[in-house]
């Protein structure tokens, strides 16, 4: 058939069509395809994520300790929103079934670019949460290693059940042509065993970190170009991406095996492209499966953004205490932080600043592998209080997710 021919022929292209497709749904409330791994914010969950980052701050994950805080409950660590939130579309009419229908970029290869996020209060135990998805930007990019990119901004708005809005989180996704990103790949990744020595260097900075906690950082004893106690990440194995995985759920797949996955897999095949035994897997396998990375132009198998994201934010939660706030992080993931490598997280003080009453502390924050290269550096703005005051938690531009919705939209329109 002449149709099937063409839409063959189009599978995996980045075509002027599928951005002019994408554009049409800026704006347009996303419906989410999976249910939340977490409904409500549980002890056990919160302690399960922060564990697969390698976190076990009592803030998270200790009742106790945390009703002594200012808190005085348990807060889920920031990134815990990733494993939240009910869907908070409206049910689309047909037209906007219509417009939604299939991915503008199926068969490309998605790549997480940038992610920025900013919390106005946490999320506590017994806490349920609602996430609005909504396209913000799309735009078409050149791309030495992928040839032509379309570059893909969604938000990600949350509130609590009572409605008050808990964070933004704003993401950039670059798709790019997978098979003209397996021609062009040009790195050559040479790993070799770790000795004895490195692993014992690894091991003592593991020792060696220290956590603020309940003793106040206060803003006034702050100046510029302190740093921040390093973290180490690694060196990274598949079994950490799988503890991981037990924390944060799945994402991307939905959750369930066997009968489960089959019954996904039968509205959605292309959610599990087969494997090497012509058994159907789900394409977030290439993040422990080696060959399958291969195969997609790769070297290794590596990480997910969203693990360096909460690594950045364990190196600053540790070293702000628990009567501080992070505020803001931005980051941008440049390079792939693969199966193997070890990650050194680092940051220091570039500035502070006292607006609206808010005493802001701003950091510069990377993440740096074993080869001396930062494959994701970031920025972020941390409230801290005073031998005066404590912290006021910041405002957010809109009191609910419908006046959220209506501000990023102009935040974007305007180009800022």
């Amino acid at each position: 058939m002449p149709g099937t021919d063409t839409a063959s022929a189009q599978y995996g292209v980045l075509t002027d069509e599928a951005i002019e497709r994408s554009r049409l749904r800026l704006g347009v409330p996303q419906p989410q395809q999976n249910p939340p791994h977490n409904y409500e914010v549980t002890t056990d969950g919160s302690r399960h994520f922060a564990y697969g980052y390698g976190d076990d701050n009592p803030l998270y994950c200790d009742p106790e300790y945390a009703a002594r805080t200012r808190w005085g409950t348990l807060i889920a660590p920031p990134n815990f929103l990733y494993t939240m939130g009910e869907d908070a579309a409206p049910k689309p009419d047909a037209e906007t079934k219509a417009l939604l229908k299939g991915d503008p970029f199926a068969g490309l290869g998605s790549y997480q670019a940038v992610m920025e996020f900013e919390w106005w209060r946490p999320l506590q135990r017994g806490d349920t949460c609602k996430v609005l998805q909504t396209q913000v930007g799309v735009q078409a990019k050149a791309s030495s290693f992928g040839g032509r990119t379309a570059h893909v901004t969604l938000d990600y708005l949350y509130a609590n059940g009572r409605g008050e809005m808990h964070a933004v989180r704003r993401g950039t996704w670059i798709n790019a042509e997978r098979h003209t990103s397996k021609k062009r790949a040009k790195e050559v990744l040479e790993q070799v065993p770790y000795t004895d020595e490195q692993i014992a260097e690894f091991d003592s900075a593991y020792a060696a970190e220290t956590r603020r906690g309940a003793e106040p950082r206060y803003y006034e004893d702050i100046a510029i170009g302190d740093e921040l106690q390093p973290r180490v990440k690694g060196p990274l194995t598949i079994t950490d991406v799988v503890v991981w995985h037990l924390g944060w759920g799945m994402q991307l797949t939905p959750p369930g095996s066997f009968g489960l996955a089959a019954r996904i897999r039968r509205k959605a095949p292309g959610l599990y492209p087969h494997n090497e035994l012509n058994i159907p897997d789900t394409v977030q396998r290439l993040h422990w499966e080696p060959a399958r990375a291969r195969e997609l132009g790769l070297p290794n198998s590596y990480d997910y953004g969203g693990m360096r994201e909460t690594w950045l934010t364990h190196l600053i939660t540790d070293w702000m205490g628990d009567d501080a706030w992070l505020w803001k992080l931005r980051c941008e993931h440049r390079k792939f932080n693969y199966i193997g490598d070890v990650t050194w997280v680092r940051g220091e003080v570039v500035d502070k600043q006292q607006i609206d009453g808010r005493n802001e502390v701003h950091l510069k924050v990377r993440c740096e592998n074993q080869r001396g290269e930062t494959n994701t550096p970031g920025t972020a703005v941390v409230l801290l209080p005073t031998r005066e005051a404590p912290v006021t938690l910041p405002t957010p531009p809109a009191p609910d997710i419908d006046g959220m919705v209506a501000y990023e939209l102009n935040r974007f329109s305007i180009g800022k």
